[in-house]
């Protein structure tokens, strides 16, 4: 087993592309982490940093204690499963999962022994006599697997392994991933873009954005309780609402959440509300989950908003509605440099990111000397691009409205998630 630390890793591309950003995070012994975010986020590049398949332009990796940054890709005690599988051609399943300990010289008794082992817990066992051109996506990533399980690494590496199969094929190895990793107690770091592997897979979630990381936790954290907008509306299998809104303290009685055509109230009770009494007069943005709003009848009192039904969803398990209320409806801001500290500016998650000073330098150590011609300018915090202003509404097994009708939903204020123009938390997430 083996622990992993990234402290305040950077990588920059010729040609100035910030790819990764001064980025730092821990995985524990024998823990499942998961690198989740949109594609071009950096989550690929940082694995292959780890594997050494990729240099590091600044900061440090330490495997197990001992600092990585120069160690070949054959010293790290890394196995890499990649997402094509990556599998020789020529060699037979059997040749494929052996291959490692052939190249070095392991007993060839013991790697047959292995070999029939492995293929069975991978449901693959039939298959160790035929070619990897004879067999279907998921079985090839099988043999992906044990080829880099078979020499019981200390470092798995997983690079978006199911993202080719289809979501029968996705699910059932999801669960052989999970329970053949945590039965060899190996540390594994897992990359993907899909939230539900995320979710079910991992012990911790990172979740990262333009090379900046947004948040880390358990999957119960970062889905209830995110750091920032753009966690909260990554990690929504449905569309997160998020809704533009001025704070407001009437006669310092109650807080008031204006949306415009519509105001809820918020008690001084609520363990938010001297946070959120900071930002009086000001605009946030406030997230909420279509399974936090209730749909209600009229004469009902209590938190809520109202409006026209202008489409239901069927999704086999569930109906979904979308509410025309008049609210403005934002898209979740990117992360931006804010603030210097030391030289180094400071991201909207307390996170730091390097400054355009130390960017400069890194990219001129990165192009020989000379400053890129074409470098890509930091991307501009906002309050976000405003949408049609639906409310998202999960109805359950069975439709309580027709299009075209008139509908009220109960807000459950506990739901709401408060957050700042720039995305960050207005009320400190716990971890």
């Amino acid at each position: 087993m083996s622990t992993v630390v990234l402290d305040s890793v950077t990588k920059v591309y010729p040609g100035g592309h910030l790819a990764v950003d001064r980025l730092s995070l821990r995985a524990e012994e024998g823990e499942l982490l998961v690198l989740l975010g949109p594609s071009g986020c950096g989550k690929s590049t940082l694995l292959r940093m780890i594997a050494g398949l990729e240099d590091i332009t600044a900061g440090d990796l330490y495997l197990d204690g001992r600092i990585a940054n120069d160690l070949a890709p054959r010293d790290r005690d890394v196995a890499m499963v990649f997402q094509n599988g990556a599998l020789y051609p020529h060699r037979t399943v059997r040749g494929n999962i052996s291959f490692p300990l052939e190249i070095a010289k392991a007993d060839p008794a013991m790697v047959k022994e292995r070999v029939v082992e492995l293929s069975r817990a991978l449901h693959i066992d039939e298959t160790l006599d035929r070619r990897p051109g004879t067999l279907s996506g998921g079985q090839r990533q099988r043999v992906a697997m044990g080829r880099a399980i078979v020499r019981q690494p200390s470092l798995f590496l997983m690079d978006e392994p199911l993202s080719n199969l289809d979501a029968g094929m996705r699910t059932e190895l999801r669960m052989e991933i999970s329970s053949l990793v945590r039965a060899l107690g190996v540390t594994t770091i897992y990359v993907t873009h899909d939230q539900v592997e995320a979710l079910t897979l991992a012990d911790r979630i990172a979740i990262l954005n333009r090379g900046i990381l947004q948040d880390v936790g358990t999957p119960g954290q970062i889905y209830n309780d995110p750091a920032t907008a753009f966690v909260a509306a990554f990690l929504s299998s449905q569309q997160l609402n998020l809704l533009s809104a001025t704070v407001r303290t009437p006669q310092n009685q109650y807080i008031l959440l204006d949306f415009g055509l519509h105001q809820i109230t918020m008690p001084w009770t609520d363990p938010r509300a001297y946070a959120l009494s900071q930002h009086t007069g000001r605009q946030i943005i406030i997230g909420i989950r279509p399974d936090g709003l209730t749909p209600i009848p009229e004469g009902v009192d209590g938190p809520h908003f109202a409006g026209r039904v202008r489409a239901l969803e069927y999704h086999g398990h569930e109906w979904l509605a979308y509410l025309e209320v008049g609210i403005p409806a934002v898209t979740a801001p990117e992360p931006a440099p804010r603030a210097e500290a030391n030289g180094h500016a400071v991201n909207g998650n307390g996170h730091a990111g390097p400054s355009g000073r130390v960017r400069s330098m890194v990219r001129r150590l990165i192009a020989g000397g000379e400053e890129p011609v074409a470098a890509e300018p930091p991307p501009v915090p906002g309050s976000g691009t405003h949408r049609r202003a639906d409310l998202v509404v999960r109805l359950g097994s069975r439709p309580v409205w027709r299009a075209g009708e008139h509908g009220r939903v109960a807000v459950d204020l506990s739901r709401l998630m408060l957050f700042t123009q720039q995305g960050d938390r207005i009320d400190p997430p716990r971890r």
